[in-house]
């Protein structure tokens, strides 16, 4: 990609206050993210990631819970949707069971709708996210334990 495109689109990305932006053109890809003072942070776009539970578990969970909380993140950037449609209910809601497997939510990335299913069993702490809210790759979506 030609610099002064690149130079152009960290413009549009700040005047239009996004948080991130990817733009494809062939074989090229480029991510720009803000960051949390504004700067923009332009990034090789990465291939899509499994969702991976983070391997430490969230110390303030664990103690009120009493039990080993693993946080799943977000395996790209995208649309968070916590149902298949506005008019169905959650995939999950807190203090529900689930399974290996089970749909938690869906990311809407490239206009492509990616179901992001559980890798651990247990229960359903805490949802991080607001349905339809913008997430980046790694943002912490839901703590289960």
């Amino acid at each position: 990609m030609d610099l002064r495109k690149i130079k152009k689109l960290i413009e549009l990305v700040e005047e239009s206050g996004v948080v991130e932006l990817e733009v494809s053109s062939g074989d090229e890809s480029i991510r720009i993210s803000m960051a949390a003072a504004g700067a923009p942070q332009v990034a090789p776009a990465q291939a899509m990631v499994p969702v991976v539970p983070n391997a430490l578990p969230s110390a303030q969970l664990a103690d009120q819970q009493g039990a080993s909380v693993q946080t799943l993140k977000s395996p790209m950037a995208g649309i968070f949707y916590q149902s298949p449609d506005p008019s169905s209910a959650p995939f999950v809601t807190v203090g529900q069971q689930v399974s290996t497997g089970d749909v938690l939510c869906i990311i809407e990335s490239m206009k492509m709708m990616n179901e992001v299913t559980a890798t651990v069993s247990g229960v359903v702490r805490e949802i991080f996210v607001a349905n339809a809210e913008a997430v980046s790759t790694g943002t912490p979506l839901f703590a289960i334990s």
